[in-house]
């Protein structure tokens, strides 16, 4: 009896490992993390993410380089994603004051500057509470936005630190994987101040882990087609473009982080699904896949329709 009991226990363990490791290819997790990111209308969410970003940053680098002499949003910019030509010279146009000026803020300029920087903490605060099926707590929760934004910038300048420091090491990977562990501690920390301490961090581990891989990720991809939209912006448009190109370079960093709550949030979901021995049947996963694979099917036979469509009438005027 007690070998049976240990055998079936084996049995168990040895179920639950392959479970964990192979959760994510299966449909219905790939169908509950699209979900998700639907239920939270990512692009959008993304979108407002970037745009308050955007107001947000600039103005705090334009102080922040005022208040200290040696810190120069512009060229770290410059910098990290290797800009040239009209590109760095849009960049350095927008973060820099006329010839002989002094930046000064008047007393609407700190309300403007604390309403851009609150609304950007709000605007990551409602992230984490979509994502997690939170009561919005608003203006409600701005002593812990406020907190945020100074954490913000102390990950501002260590993540500069370690570029400066590392980033002519082996093309750059060292910083990169130095900044793994800096990014997930710090996304884990944002979603714990910012849902004012609803979720755990335990909870908030796998999104923490999640977006410092995508990060890292975005990272490797950014300095290979931001030199190429920055550039080209700028000559069309000048430094309005390079507002456009930071928009867009922006935009697609905030659609990782979204990306990143919606997955960690379903991994852990996923795996305490699994500790919990709860398994969907088999007859269940084969429908799902079934699904997946006629829709993947239908939509193949549907575009191949459209485009002997368009050549046939390309081909008869």
């Amino acid at each position: 009896m007690l070998i049976f009991t240990e055998g079936r226990t084996t049995g168990i363990n040895r179920e639950r490992l392959v479970r964990t490791l192979t959760f994510w290819l299966r449909p219905d997790f790939m169908l509950r993390v699209v979900n998700r990111f639907q239920k939270i209308v990512g692009f959008d969410r993304s979108m407002a993410l970037a745009s308050s970003a955007l107001t947000a940053l600039v103005p705090l680098s334009i102080l922040l380089g005022a208040l200290f002499a040696h810190y120069d949003a512009a060229a770290q910019i410059i910098r990290r994603y290797h800009l040239t030509g009209a590109g760095a010279t849009a960049v350095n146009s927008l973060f820099s004051t006329a010839d002989g000026a002094s930046v000064s803020f008047g007393i609407f300029g700190v309300v403007f500057l604390t309403i851009s920087v609150l609304s950007f903490a709000r605007a990551a605060q409602r992230l984490f509470e979509q994502t997690w099926d939170l009561k919005p707590l608003s203006v409600r929760n701005t002593r812990n936005g406020l907190w945020w934004i100074l954490t913000f910038g102390g990950y501002a300048a260590v993540t500069a630190l370690l570029s400066a420091l590392l980033g002519g090491y082996a093309l750059g990977l060292a910083a990169l994987v130095c900044a793994v562990p800096v990014n997930a501690a710090f996304l884990v920390w944002s979603g714990w101040i910012l849902s004012a301490k609803r979720i755990s961090r335990s909870a908030l581990l796998p999104f923490g882990v999640v977006g410092a891989v995508l990060t890292a990720a975005y990272s490797v991809g950014a300095p290979v087609y931001l030199p190429r939209l920055f550039n080209s912006s700028a000559a069309r448009y000048g430094v309005v473009g390079a507002v456009f190109a930071m928009i867009s370079a922006l935009f697609a960093a905030m659609l990782v982080l979204v990306v990143s709550a919606a997955l960690g949030r379903e991994v852990r979901d996923e795996l305490g699904r699994i500790r919990r021995g709860h398994r969907p049947s088999d007859r269940e996963v084969r429908r799902q896949w079934d699904k997946v694979v006629g829709q993947a099917r239908s939509r193949w036979r549907t575009a191949r329709k459209q485009i002997s469509h368009r050549q046939s009438k390309d081909s008869n005027p």
